[in-house]
């Protein structure tokens, strides 16, 4: 039995989808400072030192937590795919797998740490709240940048036909970029083609709906 620690809508959906994805037995456990129970508490910080979602429980060794609770979104995502290679949900050729990990490590380190961290975590960039609006506004810029990153990429050289682990990540980014405002279908015509295949999978539906988002952010 895997136990998923996850936030609506922060990058652990992408882990929870996964999870559907594969029909495994699972249980949530909301950790999300909006709903009341956060990452800061020290019962958390004793499973997680990190404080942050997605934590998954089931699988060996330890980041100075509880033992088998394994951390950072693309190493979860590699973990459960890799655990049952029967779903090809990560490509076997050593090529194919590759792309899939640089597009999840640049996802991670750059678009959601870098970028969303300066509209959303400022006070992770600089300590005077008075410099705020310019980093959350520098933040913005670099989402802008990012994601004409995306759909050029998307454009240029597209994800396999085949569902892989990449899939859920674009779709989070997607949703914070409706949280921000964008205009996603506008700006972005191939990567909302591929969302919009993407939200037909049941598993996703379902992630979707135990999360409480509504499906209309990704038409």
């Amino acid at each position: 039995m895997y136990r998923l620690y996850y936030s609506p809508g922060a990058c652990s959906l992408a882990a929870h989808i996964l999870l559907e994805e594969l029909e495994l037995p699972f249980e949530l456990e909301l950790r999300s400072a909006l709903k009341g129970v956060g990452t800061q508490t020290p019962e958390y910080l004793s499973i997680n030192p990190k404080g942050r979602v997605p934590a998954l429980q089931s699988s060996s060794g330890n980041i100075g937590g509880v033992s088998g609770v394994l951390t950072e979104l693309p190493a979860i995502l590699l973990f459960l795919a890799f655990q049952h290679p029967e779903s090809n949900l990560a490509p076997r050729e050593p090529g194919a797998l590759a792309r899939c990990v640089e597009w999840l490590n640049w996802l991670s380190g750059t678009v959601h740490t870098l970028a969303y961290g300066q509209i959303w975590r400022p006070q992770r960039v600089i300590e005077d709240p008075a410099c705020f609006p310019d980093v959350m506004a520098k933040g913005m810029k670099n989402v802008a940048r990012d994601y004409a990153f995306i759909e050029h990429q998307l454009k240029a050289m597209p994800l396999p036909e085949t569902y892989t682990i990449v899939h859920p990540v674009l779709l989070v980014f997607w949703l914070w970029g409706k949280w921000i405002n964008q205009d996603m279908n506008g700006k972005y015509p191939v990567w909302a083609q591929t969302i919009r295949l993407v939200i037909e999978r049941p598993a996703v539906r379902r992630a979707l709906a135990t999360e409480g988002i509504d499906l209309s952010l990704f038409t």
